[in-house]
């Protein structure tokens, strides 16, 4: 997801201690206890694992028995946290969210699929996707954990980072996007994506989405649907043809991925810069409100006040201004919505809880809420890429 900046990584505990066991695998008492931050968001970790476990018949039949639980229903509002699949592979540091969230007005969760390290953060069962080796098992109890999210009614959202894939564009340069120079394009942090015109590259997403709707996410969010941001742009071979523009090359890849997954009855959201809420260009990434909005269940505009840039609504720094930049922001959203045929209430907002341009207190991020709320609009997902999320900043039931 989302732009630039914070890309510092976080620790709790120790050193990491990994015992290998033939064909199984686990992680012993030090486990990885690490909070995860990107840029809002960089995903990355400095170390990571990555296991080949064979299915065994146990696990087969319990896959079985969770297909047949019924999901959660989409809340109306939803009011979400983020919970990186590193948190969330770590009973001890997953519990004190999950126990915050009931015992407050949060009802839903947002847990990494795949994150932008191209890492998928459990198991998967398809084979197709085995075969890319993408997966690793940070979540071990995927299965457990997605049940006893459903016992409690908590609506869990699955994130997947689409394009920005730094494993698979490594591993399969085929799928990336280029440079003039023929290797893959890389952006200023070294990170390389996908390219949205390789079918293959849908497929990969369509059958990850597949998977994890069958698992027992509830919602599938997909963020990073851009083409780059940062770096040396000039740079990027886009391949587009004769007539061609960025913004068609994704309306194509949206409209094919609301196909491919029609008859699923998987309820979908996407993620959007903010600015495109506010802006009439594609932001030199191919996105615009318009060409999204018809393909998605929700969209989920990154209107961080930390991400607009000085000046911006006579604002020298809108951080410092959460109400007025949200309620601008979203404003925009709501008269492009409706002027393209659709309810206000397709709009998701993600908004800020991370000291970047200012020290968010919770005031700060309550009064992004209210702002929300002036204009009629009632969800929201709230971004902390450490998860050290302030209980009172929510209202308790």
């Amino acid at each position: 997801m989302h732009k630039t900046l914070l890309h510092t990584l976080g620790y709790l505990g120790g050193g990491v201690f990994l015992l290998a066991i033939i064909g199984i695998g686990f992680f012993g008492k030090g486990y990885y206890e690490k909070y995860l931050y990107r840029e809002a968001g960089n995903d990355a970790a400095p170390e990571t694992i990555s296991e080949e476990i064979a299915l065994d018949t146990h696990t087969e039949v319990h896959i079985q028995e969770i297909e047949t639980i019924q999901k959660v229903t989409t809340p109306s509002p939803v009011r979400a946290v983020y919970m990186t699949s590193w948190v969330a592979g770590m009973p001890s540091l997953r519990r004190p969210i999950i126990e915050m969230i009931e015992k407050t007005e949060l009802n839903a969760i947002v847990l990494d699929i795949k994150d932008d390290t191209g890492k998928i953060a459990f198991h998967v069962h398809d084979p197709v996707l085995r075969a890319y080796g993408s997966a690793e098992n940070r979540i071990r109890d995927i299965d457990e954990l997605l049940l006893e999210l459903r016992e409690k009614n908590i609506y869990v959202i699955g994130r997947i980072s689409v394009f920005q894939d730094p494993f698979l564009a490594t591993s399969r340069p085929d799928l990336a996007i280029l440079s003039t120079n023929g290797s893959v394009w890389k952006d200023r942090k070294g990170l390389s994506f996908l390219d949205p015109q390789k079918e293959e590259v849908r497929d990969y997403v369509v059958r990850l989405a597949k998977e994890s709707h069958m698992r027992g996410f509830d919602e599938i969010n997909f963020d990073y649907i851009r083409f780059p941001s940062d770096g040396v742009i000039r740079d990027i071979v886009y391949g587009l043809d004769p007539g061609q523009s960025r913004v068609d090359v994704l309306e194509e890849f949206f409209a094919a991925l609301q196909r491919d997954l029609s008859e699923t009855g998987m309820v979908t959201s996407a993620d959007l810069f903010g600015m495109t809420t506010t802006n009439s260009d594609d932001l030199g990434i191919g996105q615009v409100w318009e060409q999204a909005v018809p393909y998605f269940d929700y969209i989920a505009p990154m209107v961080y006040p930390s991400h607009y840039p000085p000046t911006w609504r006579g604002f020298a720094n809108p951080a410092e201004h959460p109400y007025h930049v949200i309620y601008a922001a979203i404003q925009g959203a709501i008269q492009k919505t409706v002027d393209a045929g659709y309810d206000q209430s397709k709009i998701r907002p993600w908004i800020q809880d991370f000291n970047l341009g200012s020290v968010y207190t919770p005031e700060m991020v309550r009064a992004q809420m209210n702002a929300l709320y002036d204009l009629g609009i009632d969800s929201w997902m709230v971004w902390n890429p450490s998860n050290r999320y302030r209980s009172h900043i929510f209202l308790d039931l």
